[in-house]
């Protein structure tokens, strides 16, 4: 039988496929049969408090090390050996030579991911330009300030403009100013095509630029899906209400309580079980001129804590 996919639906692949991913070390279990499924041209957050089994992870990912058992599809196939040339990797523990001149490393460390010596030179220059490190390419790496070091290491993972883009703790060191440039820099990535897996603490930035996210806790993944769907299914009943005058909006027993807040302009209140937000609504605008209200979704950092906490 022949099915007709209908010309108008976009088809989204997933790019890498991690099933039942099993890795021990001398009797440490570092992941217990991990699953991540990561769309083409995403943005994909996997977190984890430390020592949770993402850097494992992202190593068999990268072919540094190999699953006892369970298996890495890369673009819908197994994964080989060859596919290492498409693949940028940013590890945590930054390595760079450090007696070699900027250029030269940028150029050196291009060449090994295959790209000829001219083009190598040429993207080169417009990153470092991209970067303002362009007077600094005939100086030594280790005469960079460190957050310069961190540039010239981002560079070098993506030159290549390899198909995926694996980024360990990327805003470590980074003041904010450059935290921003780099957030921009991965978001034009993946608007250029490429599909980004993305390794952090800093839950800000997940919010910011994670499209879906993985949490492993203790080797295994406790929580996945959609940024914006996991916000909704963790929410509180909590939304910040504002009124006009200084008259102070008090806790109806029977509807809300009120929720002690310094991070808002109006009152939080916190819709008890089985009231509708129709009903507060209604009672506020009895008894205060209602001006306007928000519901208070959790951060992510919130659900971070919360779910590795449940999840101990």
């Amino acid at each position: 039988m022949i099915t007709f996919v209908p010309t108008n639906t976009q088809i989204i692949m997933n790019f890498i496929d991690v099933n039942s991913v099993v890795k021990q070390y001398d009797g440490h279990l570092a992941l217990d049969h991990v699953d991540l499924h990561v769309p083409q041209g995403c943005i994909y957050g996997l977190l984890g408090p430390n020592g949770a089994g993402k850097t494992s992870l992202i190593r068999i990912i990268n072919r540094i090390t190999h699953a006892d058992s369970g298996t890495v599809l890369f673009n819908g196939r197994e994964m080989e050996q060859n596919d290492i040339a498409n693949i940028g990797y940013l590890p945590e523990e930054r390595g760079l030579y450090k007696k070699l001149k900027v250029g030269e490393e940028i150029v050196y460390l291009a060449r090994l991911k295959g790209m000829p010596k001219t083009l190598a030179m040429a993207e080169m220059e417009k990153w470092l330009k991209r970067f303002d490190l362009t007077e600094w390419r005939n100086r030594k790496v280790e005469e960079l300030s460190k957050g310069m070091q961190q540039k010239v290491q981002f560079i070098t993972t993506v030159i290549h403009r390899p198909q995926l883009l694996i980024f360990d703790e990327p805003f470590s060191g980074f003041d904010p100013v450059n935290a921003e440039q780099l957030k921009r820099e991965i978001m034009q990535l993946r608007d250029e095509g490429a599909t980004i897996l993305f390794s952090t603490h800093n839950m800000a930035s997940v919010e910011e630029i994670c499209e879906k996210i993985t949490l492993i806790n203790h080797s295994r993944v406790v929580l996945e899906g959609n940024v914006t769907d996991i916000k909704q299914q963790h929410k509180k009943n909590l939304f910040v209400v504002n009124v006009a005058g200084d008259k102070p909006i008090k806790t109806n027993e029977s509807l809300f309580e009120i929720v002690p807040s310094d991070e808002h302009r109006g009152a939080l209140i916190k819709l008890n079980a089985g009231v509708t937000l129709h009903d507060a609504i209604a009672w506020l605008n009895e008894n205060y001129t209602l001006t306007g209200i928000s519901e208070q979704l959790p951060s992510m950092n919130e659900i971070f804590i919360e779910t590795v906490q449940n999840n101990a």
